[in-house]
């Protein structure tokens, strides 16, 4: 892998970051439910060579990990190639991002296997099975076709720029280490309120500590629409933290004390792994901002670096 096979610009520059490719050690599977659809899913992450990068499959068909195939959607990110749609991919492509493995193959099986449309499972609502079953699995170099070791490159960002949409924004500044500043606000549900999360130096070991067992959260009050608006079908109190305007926590305790925030900053990790192209990182090396941002306002930014 060399520079050239990259396109640079203005606002990012691919460079090394002394560290080869990796993939997994050995195949995982797990078992669980959609949380929108509700149904049984089959998840098998199996190794794959250098320079092959994160790519879902189903039956014959293959989606790549990009942002060319990202589909807007409601409260997920969801892949769509070829009339073949795989559903909330953010939290286990988190972890696969936050654990380093740059090169995977996902391959889903859904209860029917006739329906175009699957998803990942929700599991607990967080990336922290997947990054238990990824560790217990382990992770190695990864080798391309001919055997050989492949150097990893990082998107480093070169100017500061921001995005938004209405009150909401991400700004990015450079950076030679990662960090992440998020900021959420819902006055409506006073447990939650205005929370702000302040990362250290993003690494394996933090992202494993302090952010994959972040689960998602939703406000008691809407998840009725949610329902009929044909969502959250799998979702429950086992795979959710739930938060009542006027009661607060319906399910406690919280993993953390600023949960959701960090839950938001779950998600952008995975969201902004969409960016990795190759086998390489797809997390910026920059200091990221992000207020009130979102699955849309995550894709926008991968789409304004590519």
């Amino acid at each position: 892998m060399t520079l050239n096979s990259l396109k640079s610009s203005a606002l990012i520059s691919w460079k090394s970051i002394g560290k080869v490719q990796k993939t997994l050690a050995n195949c995982i599977e797990k078992q669980g439910i959609g949380l929108h659809s509700g149904r049984s899913i089959k998840v098998q992450l199996w190794p794959e060579f250098a320079k092959k990068g994160r790519y879902f499959k189903i039956g014959s068909n293959k989606i790549e990990s990009s942002i060319n195939f990202v589909q807007e959607s409601p409260l997920c990110t969801t892949l769509c190639k070829d009339g073949v749609m795989v559903n909330t991919v953010e939290h286990l492509l988190s972890a696969l991002e936050g654990t380093g493995v740059d090169n995977c193959c996902i391959e889903i099986t859904a209860s029917d296997t006739n329906d175009p449309f699957v998803e990942v499972p929700i599991l607990d609502g967080s990336a922290r099975e997947w990054v238990e079953e990824i560790e217990q699995a382990g992770i190695v170099d990864a080798a391309d076709e001919n055997g050989n070791s492949c150097e990893k490159l990082a998107p480093f960002v070169n100017v500061p720029f921001h995005i938004k949409r209405n009150d909401s924004f991400i700004a990015v500044f450079p950076s030679q280490e990662v960090h992440i500043t998020y900021g959420i606000n819902f006055p409506q549900v006073p447990s939650i309120g205005c929370q702000w999360f302040f990362s250290g130096v993003f690494n394996r070991s933090f992202y494993a500590t302090e952010i994959a067992s972040a689960r998602t959260f939703c406000v008691y009050e809407e998840v009725e629409l949610m329902r009929e608006r044909g969502l959250i079908k799998g979702g429950s109190l086992e795979n959710a933290i739930v938060c009542s305007a006027s009661k607060g926590w319906l399910n406690p305790p919280l993993c953390y004390h600023d949960e959701p925030c960090r839950h938001k900053v779950l998600d952008l990790i995975g969201d902004l792994s969409i960016f990795a192209k190759f086998g390489n990182q797809g997390l910026p090396i920059a200091h990221i901002v992000a207020y009130k941002g979102g699955h849309a306002l995550h894709a926008d930014l991968v789409r304004h670096l590519s």
